[in-house]
């Protein structure tokens, strides 16, 4: 880049912000004039997490005065020729700094010595310890790891998260050898035993740990792993607990906060059992993120907490930041776990950010453990690990926890600390189907946290109100519930010996037979070379003669391969020589009579060649263009050797011309040979290779390489491109999402078309984490090959998107975790060489296992690519059951309100002879802002059971309501309907009677009559009060609920409130002078199904039901309140609430008398009617 260039550059880029800020200033002054503030138009009040500002809200005069003196400077500033002018390419460029660094490995031979002194076949003993380190030894782990110094940890340290007694408690048994007393003390808690040495390794345990994750922090080593006993996520402020006595996870993660070394942790807890300890000690601290996915069986396997359940998510400032994954049934296999962290995990991690990651790394849900009972295999652990080690700048720290079965603990945390060490996740097999039990679970914690975080944004949602039409449409409504069939008993006096499950001989045989196959089959060697590099100047002859401007030029591969040079790159890999391709290979997809009419340009003169070129779409040709072309497909195919042959782990090929638009027997977009289907083809043909992924990221869509493969089942191809409606290059409706593949092909053609430009790294984030990778697991690859374009990077015009160059990195690294690491990128189109040379530069790192740099946090995906990963899942989810998640959620907030965490289990009742409880709650009542105080308990598959119990504690409900009613008609609050004011006033239950009186649907009117009508005529509650509208007398809410016990009970009826009051109703317009038709059609698809009209602007969209525009619409402009023709209904799409206030009347009575041919009656009373 030169320095005209440079400066160019800069000067644009400077008069573009100068541009921005005096555009800022002027909207500053406009919002002076508005009259009016508004909260954000999609955030719930009751959301600790903030989004951006509504275009309506007007900020203070200070915020004002200081915005405007802020741009006023700024602009001084840019005339003085200070401006600071940020680099689009500023974090790639110091990713270049960064390189891998040593892992890290600390544990102390002491630690055999804890044992049970009573018990000698108890399951935490020393050979969970002794047999870890024997495996990595022998794999020759160890010593390529640097020895990390333990230590003890010191009294303060313990004090940060453990009270003074717990410590003194287990102090006071130093050394001790008095065996009795040892167990007596021991009986006293829940799972644990007491050694004379417990306390001086436990206190070696916290101190190693926290020694190892300082090291990450501070940048000594890149990452590393504890193999330490006593473990110590179930170990509380005051309490020991299962197996553990200090938090070792939880004091250094507080040790890296409090000393800041970290800001943002994430801690993943896959130990089989909850890690309840550590959910507590963070349970209300927003800068942990705590993740456990743990047997939970609805409560009845230990520890038998309701707090392990999905709906406890926080509490205070760190409400949102707990998620549980509680599995319910045993058997979970690798596609379960896996499922786990594409679906939940990972896209929130991404969205977070975390700047330290910790793994509380139990092994008992591996295959064989006595304990858990699941049938994760050790390799899937290496995957499990590899999605988390793009994030944090590579800072992961392992912890080990659990595990209790000797032969897959050892192998399991043998292969994680493999992976920690940048080797490649060996190679899954199949992954079976996902039980429909990880598909509930999943769909409950996404509800529960979706109001908490935007990156769960891709289930539709239905109102528990709306009737479904069709079976189908059932069988998508997921139903959340909470149930729980546990007993949270505290005892005196817990078991010491004989208190765990033990195997049989043949289930012992059994174990032992499949742990040592699967051991036999994985691969674990090592290539001598982690990264091949192929590049040739000659390819650089083939140029466009007539244009030298023209986009693809040869100097894009040149800077490219300067840029690794530049920073070290090449030494660190392995060169290849590149070489021609055969007109033999060239023909395993191309038609002979097409390679010999390119052939034939290296003969022809210059004007038969401009005519020859005119025949294709986009296709310059020179003399040089036979020899380049099948130059840069032959070099591709000396990387595919290179892999294949085990001489190279992975490869990057910087080719031109490029490929991916070559079909058969045509030139197109600037391709000749389709460089990466001949190479899938090779491999397939001469390496014998079953299974070939195809990741085609480029911008525009590879219709080349798609019209090779869609009959062919054994190359999956997924492209991610700009469509724009078929109106993007190459302008064709076959890139669309309905284009899935032909015969025996179908299914492995996936398109994920964007239909605006602007598309950036929430976007192709949001893509690989819910179409590319899921599939791509479970099609279970033997090579992957990504024709790597980078014209959707950020600075390409000719692509017009925004993909950060860093970003491509981290789409490299998820791909690696395929096909034992066999992963070669094949250079196609990006015409920015400053961004083409940074962005493969960051996928050659991340292939050496580089830290690649963070995002930014809080990234969200816009609403067109939201819609286009739901057609594609939608399309895609009958080839694909990895793509079953796509279920629709309930709107409406449906779980029920919890209690404060107690801190330690000692708090909980005390009651041996408690009754086993079971728990089975549709929380029907406890929606946040429309509480009834009706707290049944019903069991979703016992709806029509109803038992005398329901029934009598419904009646009783009822008759309380009645009570209360009487005396409420004595209050001035029998006026009004239900408002934020009122929440905590004395009247709450009359309001609400009020308010449900009003809003429940009367089921046996026809539908459109004027009493089915969603705002159902009210009367006032004063006996013998009459209004000239009103027709027959209302049920009072206890006469209703008294004649419809049954209904209730059953869950057939259920009632809604309405928000009274609205802070977006300023946003509503006066109605226009046409009024309003009530069977205009959609503005976009034209249907008159369901439609919806925008109370703002008064445009018509269709409903969710439908295809969703009324939602999009209300997103994209920020129009929020929108008025149903169907029953003359409002909704907020801000407050996600139906509303009902006199500034509604006006549209409600235009539309209302459009649909009936009269006036929509006045029901608001006189002390509401002025509400603004």
């Amino acid at each position: 880049m030169t320095e005209s260039t440079v400066n160019l550059d800069l000067f644009t880029a400077a008069k573009q912000l100068a541009d921005s800020e005096i555009e800022l200033i002027k909207v500053i002054e406009n919002s002076s004039k508005c009259q009016r503030t508004a909260t954000n138009m999609f955030t719930n009040a009751k959301k600790t997490k903030k989004s951006g500002k509504s275009k309506n809200v007007r900020p203070s005069a200070a915020l004002l005065a200081a915005k405007q003196e802020a741009a006023k400077r700024q602009l001084l500033s840019e005339r003085s020729n200070s401006t600071f002018v940020p680099d689009i390419y500023q974090r790639a460029i110091d990713g270049y700094k960064t390189m891998r660094k040593e892992t890290g490995l600390v544990f102390d031979r002491s630690m055999a010595e804890h044992s049970c002194l009573w018990d000698p076949n108890y399951p935490e003993c020393p050979a969970r310890f002794t047999r870890v380190l024997q495996r990595c030894e022998e794999l020759g782990l160890v010593q390529r790891c640097k020895f990390i110094e333990p230590r003890r940890a010191t009294e303060n340290e313990l004090l940060s998260k453990h009270s003074q007694k717990q410590i003194d408690i287990l102090k006071a048994t130093d050394g001790s050898m008095d065996s009795e007393n040892l167990e007596l003390l021991s009986s006293k808690y829940d799972c644990v035993y007491i050694h004379p040495s417990t306390y001086s390794l436990s206190l070696l345990a916290v101190g190693s740990t926290i020694n190892l994750v300082e090291s990450i922090c501070k940048g000594e080593i890149q990452n590393g792993m504890a193999i330490i006993r006593p473990p110590g996520h179930h170990a509380m402020k005051s309490e020991y607990c299962g197996y553990c006595f200090f938090n070792n996870v939880a004091l250094a993660a507080e040790k890296a906060l409090s000393s800041g070394l970290a800001n943002r942790i994430l801690i993943v807890d896959w130990d089989v059992h909850h890690g309840q300890a550590t959910q507590q000690m963070f349970y209300n601290d927003p800068r942990v993120v705590y993740f456990s996915i743990h047997r939970y069986e609805h409560g009845e396997f230990w520890p038998n907490l309701r707090e392990s359940d999905f709906h406890y998510v926080g509490e205070d400032l760190g409400e949102g930041y707990n998620f549980n994954i509680p599995l319910n049934k045993t058997g979970m296999t690798n596609a379960d776990y896996i499922a786990i962290f594409q679906q939940v995990l990972l896209p929130m991690a991404y969205e977070f950010q975390p700047d330290l990651i910790i793994v509380s790394a139990g092994y008992d849900a591996a295959l064989g453990c006595p304990e858990g009972e699941m049938l994760i295999t050790p390799a899937c652990y290496s995957h499990l690990l590899s999605l988390l080690l793009s994030l944090a700048n590579g800072k992961v720290a392992v912890v080990l926890e659990g595990g209790y079965c000797l032969k897959s603990l050892a192998e399991s945390a043998a292969l994680t600390l493999r992976t920690l060490l940048g080797d490649p996740c060996p190679v899954l097999q199949t992954l079976e189907l996902p039980s429909l039990s990880i598909r509930d679970t999943i769909l409950n914690a996404i509800y529960a946290h979706k109001p908490y975080w935007k990156c769960y944004q891709y289930q539709d949602t239905y109102s528990i109100n709306s009737v479904a039409h069709n079976k189908e449409e059932i069988a998508n409504r997921h139903v959340v519930m909470v149930t729980y069939k546990g007993s949270e008993v505290k005892l005196e006096k817990y078991e010491t010996r004989n208190c765990y499950p033990v195997q049989s001989k043949e289930t012992l045989e059994a174990v032992e037979k499949q742990l040592n196959e699967l051991i036999q089959l994985t691969n674990l060697r090592k290539t001598p070379h982690k990264v091949c590099i192929v590049y040739d100047e000659k390819m650089q002859r083939h140029c466009n003669i007539s244009d030298s401007s023209h986009p693809e030029k040869p100097s894009r591969i040149s800077s490219i391969y300067k840029n690794h040079e530049e920073h070290d790159l090449l030494q660190r890999c392995h060169l290849l020589q590149g070489r021609s391709a055969t007109v033999e290979e060239l023909s395993l997809v191309h038609s002979m009579d097409y390679i010999d009419d390119i052939k034939r340009t290296s003969t022809v003169k210059l004007k038969e060649l401009q005519k020859q070129a005119s025949d294709y779409n986009s296709v310059f040709l020179h003399p040089e263009t036979w020899s380049s072309a099948c130059l840069s497909t032959g070099s591709l195919l000396q990387v595919v050797d290179a892999v294949l042959n085990g001489e190279c782990q992975s490869g990057v090929a910087i080719v031109r011309p490029p490929g991916h638009h070559a079909e058969i027997d045509i030139a197109c977009g600037f391709c000749i040979f389709n460089n990466v289907a001949v190479a899938a083809m090779y491999a397939v043909q001469f390496h014998h290779v079953k299974r070939v992924l195809i990741v085609d990221w480029d911008v525009h869509h590879g219709n080349g390489t798609q019209s090779i493969f869609e009959e062919d089942p054994r190359i999956l191809y997924i492209s991610v491109h700009r469509y724009d409606n078929g109106s993007f290059f190459p302008n064709s409706k076959l890139a669309n999402y309905t284009n899935v593949g032909l015969n025996a092909g179908e299914g492995f053609n996936v398109n994920i078309p964007w239909n605006k430009k602007g598309m950036g790294d929430a976007e192709y984030i949001a893509a690989f984490q819910q179409v590319v990778m899921p599939i791509a697991y479970q099609f279970n690859p033997e090579l992957v090959l990504v024709s790597a374009g980078f014209d959707a990077c950020i600075g390409d015009t000719l692509g017009g998107c925004l993909v950060s160059p860093e970003l491509y990195g981290h789409l490299t690294h998820w791909l690696s975790s395929l096909a034992n690491g066999r992963i070669i990128l094949s250079l196609e189109g990006g015409y920015n060489i400053n961004s083409i040379s940074h962005a493969m530069t960051m996928c050659t790192k991340a292939l050496l296992g580089d830290p690649l740099p963070m995002l930014d946090p809080n990234l969200i995906p816009c609403t067109s690519a939201i819609n286009s990963i739901n057609n594609v899942l939608k399309t895609h989810k009958k080839f694909w059951s990895n793509l079953q998640y796509g279920m629709s959620l309930p709107k409406e907030r449906l779980l029920p309100k919890l209690k404060t965490i107690p801190n330690k289990l000692e708090e909980q009742g005390r009651n041996a002879d408690k009754l086993k409880q079971t728990e089975s709650k549709i929380a029907l009542e406890v929606i946040e802002s429309e509480k009834l105080d009706l707290n049944l308990a019903i069991d979703k598959n016992c709806l029509n059971l109803v038992t005398d119990e329901e029934i009598s504690k419904l009646t009783c409900e009822v008759e309380n309501i009645k009570i209360k009613n009487l005396h409420a008609m004595k209050s001035e609050a029998v006026e009004t309907r239900r408002n934020p004011e009122l929440k905590q006033s004395e009247t709450k239950n009359l309001d609400v009677s009020q308010s449900v009186q009003k809003c429940v649907n009367e089921t046996n009117q026809p539908r459109g009559s004027q009493q089915g009508n969603s705002n159902i005529r009210e009367d006032r509650d004063d006996e013998g009060a009459a209004s000239s509208q009103r027709e027959t007398r209302s049920t009072t809410l206890s006469e209703y609920l008294s004649d419809n016990l049954q209904a209730l009970t059953t869950g057939e009826m259920f009632a809604v409130v309405p928000l009274q009051d609205c802070p977006h109703l300023f946003t509503v317009n006066e109605v226009p002078s046409g009024g309003i038709d009530v069977n205009s059609p959609c503005a976009e698809c034209t249907s008159t199904a369901e439609n919806w009209i925008c109370l703002q602007c008064y445009t018509v969209h269709c409903a969710r039901s439908v295809n969703q525009h009324a939602m999009q619409h209300a997103e994209e402009y920020e129009h929020p309140i929108t008025l149903s023709f169907s029953d003359i209904s409002v909704w907020c799409y801000g407050c996600e609430s139906y509303i009902d206030n006199p500034r509604l009347y006006a549209a409600r009575n235009a539309a209302h008398q459009s649909k009936f041919n009269e006036a929509l009656p006045w029901t608001y009373s006189e002390s509401n009617s002025n509400t603004p």
